[in-house]
């Protein structure tokens, strides 16, 4: 868990630092370049940091033991900081397009930036692309929705300086300026389509539901290898912070002592935990063979074709 919370750290400050870099670079030479399209980029890139700054002070929350307002910990913070990003990244695209709309009809008055904006904005390119393939496989690493959402967010930023740099190839080009607003308008809507879908991915978390309901067969597959597990059933599953928390009933036969079922459901704990990784806590409920209830809750085996 800590090892987790420090390379979620280790992504955070990579990304404060290569944002505060182009950041710099970018407004500098925007302004001498006298490019609004390179200075825009670079307050985008200020932006970051700040959703980067989210991000440290995130994991600082995580890392909190429970206490007795959050028995479960406070992993939850992981896709309440990930919402927040969805936001800044919808606002960034909706400034851009708002900025980039009124630039269609007054392009002929707007003067041609210089060289050095090109140079500003392929080193941009290139510096988030790298920031992006890191935050993503540090997501991958660690099964991080935060993380993942910084990687989207970079990407965006990716698109953005390289729709900025085809603008400035065409405004050379033609002499006319209004292909750089064209190109902001439609990155910034791509902009905004990756913010809804982080923003309903992270959804999925907070109403404690799954991306992959396949997990559930691999649950079923696991208490399947301990003797002794029967009619696994009453399933349910939901994200912490990017961890599983899972609960399931067995049933046993009854004539066996406490001990022994419990012993039992410790072992269905393992199997799990060596199928599955990133789990955060299981629950197994013990009940007697041939038990009978009416259940309302949680996903049998015979059901996981309807989830599949």
């Amino acid at each position: 868990m800590n090892r987790r919370l420090a390379q979620i750290r280790l992504a955070s400050w990579v990304g404060i630092i290569g944002n505060i870099v182009l950041a710099v670079v970018k407004v500098v030479l925007g302004l001498v370049a006298n490019s609004l399209a390179v200075i825009g980029d670079g307050l985008d890139s200020i932006s970051d940091i700040v959703t980067f700054l989210v991000s440290r002070f995130d994991t600082g929350i995580m890392s909190n033991a429970p206490d007795k307002e959050h028995a479960y910990g406070h992993h939850r913070a992981e896709p309440l900081a990930t919402v927040i990003i969805a936001f800044l990244m919808f606002f960034a695209g909706a400034q851009l397009l708002l900025a980039a709309v009124p630039r269609l009809f007054t392009s002929g008055t707007v003067p041609l930036p210089s060289v050095l904006a090109v140079y500003a904005t392929v080193l941009s390119v290139f510096g988030k692309a790298l920031l992006s393939w890191f935050q993503y496989r540090m997501a991958k690493r660690v099964s991080s929705l935060l993380l993942e959402a910084n990687g989207r967010n970079m990407f965006n930023d990716t698109l953005i300086s390289a729709g900025v740099l085809a603008g400035l190839g065409l405004t050379f080009w033609t002499g006319k300026a209004v292909f750089d607003a064209i190109l902001a308008i439609l990155v910034s809507l791509w902009i905004i389509k990756g913010a809804l879908a982080v923003f309903l991915k992270t959804t999925t978390e907070l109403m404690d539901g799954v991306h992959d309901s396949t997990v559930y067969s691999q649950v079923f597959a696991a208490i399947d290898r301990v003797e002794g597990a029967r009619n696994p059933h009453r399933a349910r599953i939901r994200m912490l912070g990017g961890l599983f928390l899972m609960e399931v009933d067995i049933q046993v036969d009854g004539g066996l002592t406490v001990k022994e079922g419990h012993d039992i459901a410790r072992q269905v704990e393992e199997s799990i935990k060596g199928q599955i990784e990133n789990i955060y806590d299981i629950v197994v409920h013990i009940e007697p063979l041939h038990n009978e209830e009416a259940e309302k809750y949680g996903v049998t085996p015979e059901e996981m074709s309807d989830f599949c």
